[in-house]
């Protein structure tokens, strides 16, 4: 079979596909070091205002926390009224509450811009994901694409320290907060002339209690292991605890008798899947507390400057 001959009009339509690539590579770098670049800042944070044990861990907590719950939800709503619709309602909510959270005056607040940073964060990822499928229809290019993604959000982890110990070094706790805007403003501009619309004719429903249950599992689990870390072990802990493993045996039911299940957990049947997602648990909670004490014991034992050796 004679090779077939690419023509100009192929080329353009190849480079306007990494273009957009490019493009949806800020909100997933965004994403990745928003995760870790806050760890650098608590030290001059806490200076500033003066947050309780638990409201610091609260700080730290609640954007992963809103995050996951709500990133399979958001897939979903991204089916339904267009997944470039969402990634950029994602990104204008998520630079406008970044913007909030970096002139926090108390800690509540800055926990409440927090939890809205994961609400809109949870747009951004999944429509990242969805979009890359649409544009790269070539199984090659795709794998290619989807390896930068992943790419992108391992560097973005790697780049929050670096990035949050330089602007520390010359700026105030909340230009950590800040970095996102000048991130999606290029995202917001080009956006919409790179990225194509795409959506599932046949959207599955949304399930409202799945999502509730999810939420009503994490949020007491997590609530229960603070006031073990304040309190000790008690009712005060255990029993948010329990009630939150109650709600997470609720969920898994409701999705296996569910025909379109939010998630469908009897991929955790397959030793490969549940390998690799324990794998990736436990990575993720040994770089996370490894940065979130050691950035501390750096700033305030040792007395180390955070965007400076020695």
């Amino acid at each position: 079979m004679p090779a077939v001959q690419e023509t100009p009009r192929m080329h353009r339509a190849g480079r306007r596909e990494w273009l957009g690539l490019a493009v949806l590579m800020l909100p997933v770098l965004l994403i990745s070091v928003d995760n870790t670049v806050l760890s650098f800042a608590i030290p001059s944070l806490s200076r500033a205002l003066a947050p309780s044990g638990t409201e610091l861990l609260w700080i730290v907590d609640i954007y992963a926390l809103v995050l996951a719950g709500l990133l399979v939800p958001m897939g979903a709503l991204g089916d339904r009224i267009g997944r470039r619709r969402l990634l950029l309602t994602g990104s204008a909510g998520f630079g406008l509450v970044s913007a909030a959270a970096a002139f926090s005056p108390s800690p509540e607040a800055l926990i409440g811009a927090r939890a809205l940073l994961g609400f809109f964060g949870a747009m951004l990822m999944p429509a990242t994901l969805s979009l890359i499928r649409n544009i790269f229809t070539v199984p090659s290019q795709r794998r290619i694409a989807i390896a930068v993604w992943a790419a992108g959000f391992s560097g973005g982890a790697a780049l929050g320290p670096i990035v949050g110990g330089l602007l520390l070094e010359h700026f105030w706790w909340g230009s950590v907060f800040l970095l996102s805007v000048p991130v999606l403003i290029p995202l917001l501009v080009f956006g919409p002339m790179l990225l194509p619309e795409s959506r599932d004719p046949n959207p599955g429903p949304v399930d409202l209690w799945s999502i509730l249950l999810v939420m009503a599992a994490m949020f007491p689990v997590v609530y229960g292991i603070k006031a073990i870390a304040t309190s000790g072990v008690g009712s005060e802990s255990l029993v948010p605890i329990a009630a939150g493993l109650v709600f997470g045996v609720l969920f898994v039911r409701r999705q296996l008798r569910r025909l379109h299940p939010m998630l469908d957990v009897r991929l955790f049947r397959n030793p490969t899947f549940s390998g690799s997602i324990g794998a990736n648990l436990l990575s993720v909670f040994s770089l996370v507390g490894f940065i979130f004490f050691l950035s501390q014991h750096l700033q305030l034992v040792l007395e180390k400057s955070p965007g400076k050796r020695g």
